[in-house]
């Protein structure tokens, strides 16, 4: 290849030797004859722009054959697995270019994927709340660019577990097998694989993971100085001095370096309802409270209008929704023999706003009054004490010390107390648990309670679970396993536990209320996006439809009647559920995550400068260093170069046809 620049320069070295021909006459023939006085092989090089081009086409065409580039991150392996995270924080606009988080990750997995050779193979896996494996190992590019091409963005929390796990599963599979005699042994030798991990780090690191055979590189995307404003709360509630009057509470939070003022506008059915100028101090939450008066029902929107010298990088946390509906005064019993600390924290101002609370005695679950309201629905929430009906009411349910009279809680249950069991773990995501602390409670003695089939565990101990929630037709029940109050062996009354005595245990009561309260408790919850969303309705139908935020409808089938399971939630705004063309339920689906609002690359000092570098991330017992915030992957040239080629050529052919006919 070297050889053909010098070929074509020699080529206009040549002279062509003529044949002599007699003519009658060399009047016309000046030309000619001049020619004609060198007679030899080579002749002067003259100035040829036509040399010069096809030169120039010649050096493109090598060039791109050696598929030149910039120098950055090169494959070096034959297995690769690259993992793009595409949650709520990619979608920030703070890169380079001014595209998003999530196109630059990709960009710069499809200049690796370029550099693919036929020995090579890769797959991808996006990931944000949930894994998704976009396209499986191929050493086909094309499909590794449409997999790419396909990865759109996310709204929901990052979960690099998942990922992992599907990633290891990928690049194992089936290692192990069984011969005829029982004995074990490799199917296939395992080979390392090289783990690309594209992502800002918004998120915790991963334990209890063994990589194995992955080599994992970290790859982070954004910036340090990166800022953001975001709304993190929009609540109802009702007024502390007026229960009559509803406020809306909107909390917003400075993700950056300096305090920032901003307008907080509120909307009632896309009704500009008020608006309130907020100051919020450099990396610290502001809030405003919105008056909305008697009587109002509706969609409610917050927004902010944040300045123009204020560079807001991420868009999806300037609004927040909530529904607001009509306030139903809901019926509480609690049943019980006495209980001072059950009865104060459910007797507070706050209680009263959620339910009225009335107080029985357990003589009264033997009176046909009784009987006939409990199977009436007149009811929302019965709270049996130390004590359990001989039937289940037609009402949700909180037993507190003892168990549901239904065969599927006893078959789970020990027939005995255990002593001093301590609480390890709660499900502070669920509503009835939530911004509770429950680490600090003790608990003399308890029934282990499993829940049955659907149900789950809230509160879990050392001994085993001790508080549990499980559906039952349109109704739920909760099991809180250990007593509050009890009795000793001499017949005296005695505290069980400590509880009482911390600010949970009124916090826990109030959830309880704002939980099972008819029309109040799905007005409270926090759906966040991608997480499945459960809601009571008035209907016995069994599919309604429901109404995504972009318009779309799907129809979901109720395995439950009157309870309305959702999973489609990936985008933010409201939904609305429509029975038989009418509305059945709203919901709100906010971002309301701090960790992902907060946009700013996770670091950390090093050296004596204290240079500022990316937290490494940390996956089971390895902590995998974050590359250069600039590590360029290679830059192609070669497609460049072929275009720059055929432009010359295409010049040439023209120069050359423009000398021969003109």
């Amino acid at each position: 290849m070297g050889m053909i620049p010098p070929a074509i320069f020699a080529l206009y070295f040549l002279k062509l030797k003529r044949q002599p021909l007699e003519v009658p006459s060399t009047y016309l023939w000046h030309r000619v004859i001049e020619d004609l006085h060198v007679n030899s092989l080579w002749q002067r090089l003259r100035k040829s722009l036509l040399l010069f081009l096809q030169l120039l086409l010649i050096g493109l065409v090598i060039l791109a054959l050696l598929r030149p580039g910039w120098r950055g991150q090169s494959l070096e392996g034959q297995r690769f697995i690259f993992l793009i995270d595409k949650s709520a924080s990619m979608s920030a606009t703070d890169t380079k270019t001014g595209v998003t988080r999530l196109e630059d990750a990709k960009s710069r997995v499809a200049a690796l994927v370029d550099q693919l050779d036929s020995g090579m193979s890769a797959m991808v896996i996006s990931f944000a709340e949930q894994p998704n494996v976009v396209q499986e190992f191929t050493n086909n590019r094309r499909l590794l660019h449409e997999a790419l091409a396909r990865i759109g963005p996310s709204a929901g929390q990052t979960d690099l577990t998942g990922a992992l796990e599907l990633a290891d599963g990928f690049a194992n599979p089936g290692r192990v097998t069984v011969d005829d005699a029982g004995g074990e042994f490799e199917v296939t030798e395992q080979q390392d694989v090289e783990l690309y991990i594209f992502s800002d780090g918004r998120f915790r690191g991963v334990e209890g993971f063994s990589l194995g055979n992955l080599q994992p590189l970290f790859l982070p995307i954004g910036r340090f100085e990166s800022q953001n404003l975001a709304i993190t709360a929009l609540n109802t509630r009702r007024g502390e001095e007026r229960a009559e009057i509803q406020q809306a509470f909107v909390q917003v939070v400075n993700f950056s370096d300096a305090s920032q003022t901003v307008v907080v506008e509120l909307y009632l059915n896309e009704r500009l309802l008020d608006a309130a100028e907020l100051d919020v101090p450099a990396g610290n939450a502001g809030s405003t409270t919105f008056h909305l008066g008697n009587e109002v029902r509706g969609v409610l929107r917050a927004k902010l209008d944040i300045p123009k010298q204020f560079n807001d990088q991420l868009s999806l946390d300037n609004e927040a929704f909530a529904e607001v509906e009509d306030r139903r005064d809901s019926r509480v019993l609690l049943v019980t023999p006495g209980n001072t600390a059950l009865e104060s924290a459910l007797s507070t101002e706050r209680a009263d706003r959620f339910a009225k609370v009335e107080k029985v005695a357990p003589g009264v679950l033997e009176k046909k009054e009784f009987l006939s309201q409990s199977q009436s629905d007149t009811y929302d929430l019965i709270i049996f004490d130390q004590c359990q009906p001989k039937t289940m009411p037609m009402a949700n349910t909180v037993f507190v010390g003892r168990l549901p009279p239904v065969e599927e809680w006893a078959e789970g249950a020990e027939t005995e107390p255990v002593f001093g069991p301590q609480i390890i773990d709660w499900q502070r995501s669920h509503p009835l648990l939530s911004l509770l602390e429950l680490g600090n409670v003790q608990i003399i003695d308890a029934l282990v309670v499993r829940p049955p089939l659907g149900g789950r565990v809230l509160i879990d101990s050392t001994k085993g679970p001790i508080f549990s929630i499980a559906p039952r037709g349109r109704y739920e029940d909760a099991i809180l396993s250990f007593e509050i109050v009890g009795t000793d062996e001499q017949g005296r009354r005695t505290f069980n536990t400590d509880w009482p005595r911390k600010y949970s245990f009124p916090s826990f009561w109030l959830n309880v209320l704002g939980y099972f309260s008819g029309s109040h408790r799905d007005s409270h919850l926090h759906n966040q996006p991608e997480k499945p969303v459960e809601l009571r309705v008035n209907s016995q139908a069994e599919e309604l439809e429901v109404e995504l935020p972009d318009g779309v409808r799907q129809i979901i089938r109720l395995e439950t009647p009157g309870r309305l399971t959702f999973h489609g939630t990936e985008q933010l705004g409201v939904y609305t559920v429509w029975d038989a063309g009418v509305v059945a339920k709203r919901f709100a689906v906010n971002l309301f995550d701090r960790e992902e609002s907060d946009i700013r690359l996770q670091a950390r000092q090093e050296g004596e400068d204290g240079v500022q570098v990316v937290e490494s991330l940390s996956i089971g017992y390895v902590d995998v260093a974050a590359q250069s915030l600039s590590s360029p992957v290679r830059r192609e040239l070669w497609k460049l170069l072929l275009a720059g080629a055929l432009v010359v050529l295409v010049l040439e052919w023209y120069i050359y046809n423009r000398r021969v006919y003109i």
